[in-house]
Formats: structure tokens, C-alpha cells, sequence
């Protein structure tokens, strides 16, 4: 028992009222609002416990909360004892144990890695019933504590009303799902195709035998279909088995038991109950089979399946070592890779392959050692706005469709000989592989059996300018590896026309001290300058005699928007603390030459022609207060005489920070 006097957590960041229960209280549920009440589980009942002894009664039963999606991916974890135990560490101090203290731990898969969450036990509950998830033992609590701590990570229960299965089995499980269709959808229709022509996947179940019994499945309907008319529009449910039963005249019939998160039957037809489809099988076989049959579930042959559900969502099975295993083949992919990247606007957010701008957008090599199964995930992160430590709001107002929570997105992979290679050319050639036309969703899939050699991947949104960050995943039964493909800075355009000086200079934009930011800042003025002088009187008639380039060391996913200024510098001469004479800026004078705007880029270049003069060159950030060290090439064009008394300049790096 807990220790008398000790008191018992409660959890301040997803406290027990309103801001734990709704964002916007646009869903049902908000009519709620006062009709709560917060209970732990010990409050509840006599007895409770994580988990029943009938581990059947532990299946979750969905309350007022329109969370069936997150509920059929529940009902998966009870199949695997391991990934249960990656999502609830076992061996918590549950009530009557006297190290219980009403808190629990849970994990979640995020953006690519394990998140752990932290909640108390008190619970949302209406007249002393839990109101929302439950198991259907009244004494088992996993799935009502999953639930809140799943809440919390979305930043409210309201946050979960409605989602995608695919979507909650990688975030208990950091697999893999796939979302196929059983028929075309209005939407599928509408959606304008790339240049591939590729439709979403179609279901067909003999794909999956050789994972039959360790796959998660499910099942959705976007309407209310003739069968199950009390459904209504958006549901899901969970396909628990499937399976061919000899029929008394020697065919077989595909049958597939199916459960409803709602806890109750809710559909006709010939294989409910004593239907007139248990005729055609021996009454030894339908005794069993209808023996199987828990509450809120019923049993459906595979005509009505295909016509009554719009699709289906397939889990990749995940063994005891965290290794996922093919769908497709049964193989065990035990190599596997992951790369965090970013579509920005104006650097890397190209667009789909009808936009001229579609080879910007982020690349990654692929080599693959051997020949050998591929599977490889683009995976978007959703647009949210953290405003505490787990509430999370998206970007869009609720009343949004769901489209705008994600990007359209695409996968397309070529096969290159070399790894040098003219990319406008390889991109007029079809890729090797790809997903299907560019699709609304958070993931989405490539699978294939590639050679051994170097593949380049290329993964997009469909509108050009699209802004969002994405995991590539790569999993693999033989060797691989994947890697960001650079950018090549845009070099120097150095001609023949005369000879050229070189000068390197690093720096530093330091917050608080050289971090000025752009001009439309006081600040500017902070950043650091680097004089130079330009002795070529000729150039002024005969073209270019500057070429600059600006390099941020920064990662390509965390770019800060750069740009420079060249000024004149005045010849006015004033002394400085130190006694030394130092030349001033004209701060209300105009630049004479400029590389702007600011670009989310890791070079930006100009080359221009600069009268003969002193200046000075001053490279910024678009915001004050971007950290960051940068590199600055400056190319002059000087007399043919003085090339020899130049050259050792031409490796000199100063420092500035």
C-alpha cells in the first residue's frame, strides 16, 4: 500500500481541467465542458490493475472520444509483449504497491527518435465512469492511461479526435504502416497526377501471407456503407485474423474477423450470428470460428470487406531485436539508416518533377553493397507550434482541412553509373522507383529489390515553394548506406580575362556582440566588415573586376537566410581608443553594390564592377542574433606587374568574429 501522508503526484504541465481536455472546442466533446470530473483509478474501482488476467478483456473499448484510429493501433501492442514494453516500461509501481506514487511513464516514437512521457493517474470521468478509451475489463487502466499520455503529447484529448492508423502505429511502435486502397476515392480522381502516373497501392491481402499472423491491420470506412449503416462517416476498426475456410462443396471463401473499438456488433449480414453463410461451411469449422468471436466483433467474407471499407492499413512487423520484416516477403530488414532534411523556400523546396525548379530540392545517396530488399519512408513532420513543454498547437486554424496539416509528398529514386553525372539529364530520364502521385499524407512508402551500385533520391513536395521538415528512412535486408547529397557551392566565376587575386576571410556572427542582422536593423552596423580596396582603373570599362562569395557553416536542415553589402568606405580618418586611425562608414549612404536578398542557402555569390576605391564588405543574417561562422571568398582582378608580388595573399584567412 502507499505510504500514509505521502502525496501523490500530480502532473503540472497536463494539469486536471479544460486545458488538458480541449484546443479550440471545436469537436463533440465540447459539450462536456463542466461535466468532468478527474478520478484515479483506485477512486474508480476496488481493484484495478494495468492489465485483466483474460488479456482479451484487455482490448480497448472507445468512449466519447473520437479517437478510433489511436485505439486500433492499441489493439497491435497486445500481439507484441516487446513493443508493449517499449511503449509502458514494465515493472511500474502500480496501486497497492507501496512504491505507487499515481505517476506512469510511456514512450512515444517522434520525429525519429523515443520520447518519454510522464503522466499522474487522475482520469477524465463522467458520474465515476471514465467517459473517454477504456479496456473492456472495468479493472484494466493501460489503455486509459496510454490514452492521456498520448493527449498530453498532442497538447489535448481534442487534439486526437480523428487521425490516421498509419499515423498512431509509427508512434507507438517506430515502424512503418502503409495506408492501401480498396477503390478509388473521389479524391484520387480529382488530384491531379505527376509525370509517373502512379495511383496509390491496391489492397491484395495474398501479399501478405508470409506475415499474416504478426502484421497489424485495419480497416476504415469514409462514409456509411450499406452493411454498417450505424458506423457513420470516418471510422476505423481492426482487422484481428483472416483466413480460407473450405466450404461444404469443396471451394474456399476468404473470411475476416474484424473488431469494432466501439465494443459492440454493429453490422449485418450473412456471416452474423447464425447468418445463411454458415451453411455453406462444415458445422465443426463454424462452431469454431464462431466461437473466436469476443464482444464487438463479427466475421465478414471477403466481397464485403473489399465493397463495404474504403481501405485498409498494414503495419510492418517488428521482431524482438527492433528489426521490421517485409510485408512483401517475410525477410528480416536489418539494416536500416536515417536523414532529418527541409524543403525551404527559395533553397530546396523545388516542387513536384512538372516544375522547372524540381532538381533543387534535397538529394541523398543511396549505395547498396549487394542485391537486396529496399524499403524506404519519407516521413513529414506535422506543422505544430510548441507553446509549453507537450502542448502543441498546429499552425493552421482547427477549422482547416486536414490537408493543411501536411504537404502533398513524393519519393522518386534514379540509378546512377557514376557519381559524377549531369543532374538535368538524369531528371529527364523516369526514375527507377517511386511512391505514388503526390499524396496528402505524413509518410509515404518505396519498396523495391535494387543491385548493388549508387541510387540518388530525391524527395519532394508537389508545389514548388512548400516549406516542411521530413525523416528519410532507408531499411534493408543486405548492406547499405545513405548519406545527404551537398549542394555544390556556386564557384567563382573566375574568366581568362586578366589575372585574379584570392582572399579568405572567416568570421563570426555572435549573438549579443556581432549578430547586427540585416539593414532594416540599427544593429547592422554590429556585424562584422572586411576592407578591401579595388586598384584596377581599367575595369570600370572592361567589365567584372569583384566576385564575392558568402558560405554559412551551418546544416543544410538549419540554414539562416544570408546576404552582404559592399560599401564605400569614406576616407575621412578618426582615431579609436587605442590612438589608431581608423576609416568610417557612410551609414546613411546607399551600398555600392549588393548580394540580396537574404536566401536560406549555403552560398550566396555576386560578382559586379566596383569603381577604384577603398571598401568594405559586411555579411548579415536576416534577423540579429543568428549565431553561425562563415567563410568569405573575395576575388579581385588585378595588373598582369603586380601578380607576382600578390600571389601570397591570394592564401591568406583572416579571422573576425
Amino acid at each position: 500500500m502507499q505510504i500514509p501522508g505521502e502525496a501523490l503526484f500530480e502532473d503540472l504541465d497536463f494539469p486536471s481541467d479544460d486545458t488538458s481536455l480541449f484546443s479550440d472546442s471545436s469537436t463533440p466533446i465540447a459539450k462536456l465542458q463542466g461535466d468532468i470530473t478527474w478520478l484515479r483509478p483506485q477512486e474508480i474501482c476496488q481493484s484495478p490493475a494495468l492489465f485483466p488476467d483474460d488479456i482479451n478483456l484487455g482490448h480497448a473499448k472507445q468512449g466519447l472520444l473520437g479517437d478510433c484510429w489511436f485505439l486500433c493501433a492499441c489493439t497491435s501492442l497486445l500481439k507484441s509483449k516487446h513493443l508493449l514494453n517499449k511503449v509502458l516500461p514494465p515493472d511500474q509501481p502500480q496501486w497497492g504497491d507501496s512504491r505507487y506514487r499515481g505517476s506512469f511513464q510511456f514512450s512515444f516514437w517522434e520525429q525519429g527518435h523515443w520520447t518519454e512521457v510522464t503522466i499522474d493517474d487522475r482520469l477524465p470521468c463522467i458520474n465515476s465512469t471514465l467517459c473517454f478509451s477504456r479496456c473492456h475489463s472495468p479493472t484494466a487502466f493501460w489503455v486509459a492511461l496510454l490514452e492521456k499520455a498520448y493527449a498530453k503529447l498532442h497538447g489535448s484529448y481534442e487534439r486526437l479526435w480523428a487521425g490516421q492508423v498509419s499515423e498512431a502505429l509509427v508512434d507507438l511502435t517506430g515502424g512503418v504502416a502503409e495506408r492501401w486502397s480498396l477503390g478509388e476515392s473521389e479524391e484520387e480522381q480529382r488530384l491531379e497526377q505527376d509525370s509517373d502516373q502512379v495511383r496509390r497501392r491496391r489492397l491484395d491481402l495474398n501479399l501478405l501471407y508470409p506475415v499474416k499472423d504478426e502484421c497489424a491491420l485495419s480497416c476504415s470506412t469514409h462514409s456509411s456503407p450499406g452493411g454498417a449503416s450505424e458506423l457513420g462517416q470516418y471510422h476505423a476498426l481492426t482487422v484481428m485474423e483472416w483466413l480460407d475456410v473450405k466450404t461444404v462443396s469443396g471451394s474456399k471463401v476468404l473470411l475476416l474477423r474484424i473488431r469494432n473499438p466501439w465494443g459492440r456488433c454493429c453490422w449485418g449480414g450473412a456471416w452474423m450470428g447464425s447468418g445463411v453463410g454458415w451453411r455453406a461451411v462444415d458445422p465443426v469449422s463454424a462452431l469454431d470460428l464462431q466461437a473466436r468471436v469476443a464482444e464487438g466483433e463479427f466475421w465478414l467474407d471477403e466481397t464485403n470487406f473489399l465493397s463495404q471499407f474504403d481501405d485498409v492499413t498494414v503495419g510492418y512487423p517488428i521482431n524482438d531485436e527492433g528489426h521490421l520484416k517485409s510485408i512483401y516477403t517475410g525477410n528480416l530488414l536489418t539494416h536500416n539508416h536515417q536523414l532529418a532534411g527541409r524543403w525551404m523556400r527559395g533553397h530546396s523546396a523545388g516542387g513536384s518533377r512538372n516544375s522547372s525548379s524540381y532538381g533543387s530540392n534535397p538529394k541523398f545517396w543511396l549505395k547498396v553493397c549487394e542485391r537486396g530488399e529496399l524499403l524506404v519512408s519519407l516521413l513529414q513532420h506535422r506543422k505544430w507550434r510548441t507553446t509549453e513543454k507537450y502542448a502543441q498547437t498546429p499552425l493552421e486554424e482547427s477549422n482547416n482541412t486536414t490537408h493543411q496539416h501536411y504537404q502533398a509528398i513524393a519519393l522518386h529514386m534514379w540509378k546512377v553509373e557514376k557519381r559524377r553525372f549531369n543532374l538535368s539529364r538524369m531528371l529527364n530520364k523516369p526514375p527507377c522507383a517511386s511512391t505514388h502521385c503526390h499524396a496528402y499524407e505524413r509518410e509515404v512508402v518505396l519498396h523495391g529489390q535494387l543491385e548493388p551500385g549508387y541510387y540518388l533520391l530525391i524527395p519532394s513536395t508537389y508545389q514548388p515553394g512548400a516549406e516542411a521538415r521530413f525523416l528519410i528512412r532507408a531499411f534493408s535486408s543486405t548492406s547499405t548506406s545513405l548519406s545527404a547529397l551537398k549542394s555544390p557551392a556556386p564557384s567563382l566565376p573566375l574568366t581568362t580575362d586578366g589575372e585574379w587575386e584570392t582572399s579568405y576571410f572567416r568570421g563570426s556572427w555572435v549573438e549579443g556582440k556581432t549578430a547586427g542582422g540585416s539593414r532594416n536593423f540599427l544593429s547592422h552596423w554590429q556585424n562584422p566588415c572586411f576592407p578591401f580596396t579595388v586598384c584596377d582603373e581599367s575595369a570600370v570599362t572592361s567589365g567584372v573586376n569583384v566576385k564575392i562569395t558568402l558560405h554559412q557553416s551551418r546544416p543544410d536542415t538549419d540554414l539562416h537566410p544570408i546576404a552582404f553589402h559592399i560599401y564605400k568606405v569614406s576616407q575621412i580618418l578618426i582615431q579609436n581608443e587605442q590612438g589608431e586611425s581608423e576609416q568610417t562608414l557612410p551609414r546613411n549612404e546607399d551600398p555600392a553594390a549588393s548580394c540580396v536578398p537574404h536566401c536560406y542557402t549555403q552560398d550566396v555569390s555576386l560578382a559586379c564592377c566596383l569603381p577604384p576605391g577603398a571598401y568594405t564588405i559586411v555579411p548579415s543574417t536576416y534577423q540579429p542574433d543568428c549565431s553561425a561562422n562563415f567563410t568569405l571568398s573575395l576575388a579581385r582582378r588585378i595588373h598582369r606587374k603586380v601578380v607576382k608580388s600578390q600571389e601570397r595573399l591570394g592564401s591568406a584567412i583572416q579571422e573576425v568574429s
